[in-house]
């Protein structure tokens, strides 16, 4: 081999006019980015990705969605209320019906024992209660249940006559009396609790003439 075989030679095998030239192999590619600044494969910040639409829809869904359960909310409180306002009604009525049935009952066993009471204060008078006896026991026994009950007698002599609560029988016109009072009871008034079971049958003693 020559020197000016040496001299011609390039190492490599390389082509002495494409080494002159200096052009790289990768130049020339991605010519679409070529002059506008941007990195080959890059994506522009500005444009909207499809999480970003799915995420704009699921807004509009979730605001729509809320709006209907907070509707659903405001029936669901208004019949909540409607509900316990019955409630209350219903328990208040249940509450005064019951204790209207009691009244009931108990008024109907005090008046079977008012035809017994008048017995035992006929037999009062009469000096039948000696105290001591087995029969003054009985209508002791008797006349605590009865107050036990809650029965209430009224009407006394020397009361003033009031015809809501006295049944006058017979009116007796009396010197000195400047009102009509009661002269004598005849027959004892009961009542249970604010219930009238029967009125006082009274003699009432009224302003002679």
């Amino acid at each position: 081999m020559t020197d000016k075989d040496f001299d011609n030679e390039v190492p490599g095998g390389e082509d002495p006019e494409a080494q002159a030239s200096g052009s790289d192999p990768q130049v020339g590619r991605n010519d679409d980015n070529a002059g506008d600044g941007s990195v080959p494969g890059d994506v522009d910040g500005d444009d909207l990705t499809v999480d970003d639409i799915l995420g704009t829809d699921q807004n509009i869904d979730a605001a729509a969605e809320d709006a209907v359960l907070a509707d659903l909310e405001s029936q669901l409180l208004g019949d909540l209320k409607r509900l316990q306002a019955e409630y209350a009604n219903y328990r208040r009525r249940t509450e005064d019906q019951r204790e209207i049935e009691i009244a009931r009952a108990k008024g109907s066993v005090a008046k079977g024992l008012l035809p017994v009471l008048d017995d035992l204060d006929r037999a009062a008078k009469h000096g039948d209660l000696t105290e001591g006896t087995a029969f003054a026991a009985i209508a002791e026994k008797l006349r605590g249940v009865a107050e036990r009950m809650g029965l209430e007698t009224y009407g006394a002599a020397g009361e003033v006559f009031d015809p809501q609560q006295h049944e006058a029988i017979f009116q007796a016109p009396t010197p000195g009396a400047t009102e009509a009072t009661i002269l004598e009871v005849v027959e004892i008034g009961y009542r249970l609790g604010s219930v009238e079971l029967r009125p006082a049958k009274v003699v009432v003693a009224v302003p002679a003439e």
